[in-house]
């Protein structure tokens, strides 16, 4: 796929395909996204690298979660986690409250999640594949 074939009405999801955090995150939002607002693809992969480079961010440093929306703009980290709960509902929502705190502090919390989170929360050894039901979900 190429950056031109994206949906400009999805949010695609960019996130560490080998993360036990991060994949936990993509099922909650995946369970959470009632409007189908959402389309995910792993940073390892060949589209999640295209769409790296597209948006001129480094791979080599990236430790983050992305919401790309193509044509319009992209978010990182702390503020990638506010855009995303915008679009979900339930409990998860109270989350924009922690858009009052500045955007240095928020990102100082994600930077230290992220820093350890395969030391809290494991690693695969490879990319999360998809149920055959969530394929539709995960852009390749």
């Amino acid at each position: 796929m190429e950056i031109s074939d994206l949906s400009k009405d999805k949010k695609i999801i960019l996130f560490d395909g080998i993360c036990n955090l991060c994949i936990s995150s993509v099922q909650y939002v995946i369970k959470k996204d009632k409007k189908d607002v959402f389309r995910f693809v792993a940073l390892e992969s060949e589209l999640g690298q295209k769409i790296l480079r597209h948006i001129g961010i480094a791979d080599k440093s990236i430790d983050s979660i992305i919401l790309y929306q193509p044509g319009i703009a992209y978010y990182y980290k702390s503020a990638a986690l506010i855009e995303i709960t915008k679009a979900l509902q339930g409990f998860i929502h109270y989350g924009l409250l922690f858009k009052i705190l500045p955007k240095s502090l928020r990102d100082i919390v994600y930077d230290y999640i992220a820093k350890n989170r395969y030391s809290w929360y494991g690693k695969n050894e490879s990319c999360m594949i998809p149920t055959p039901e969530l394929k539709t979900k995960f852009l390749q």
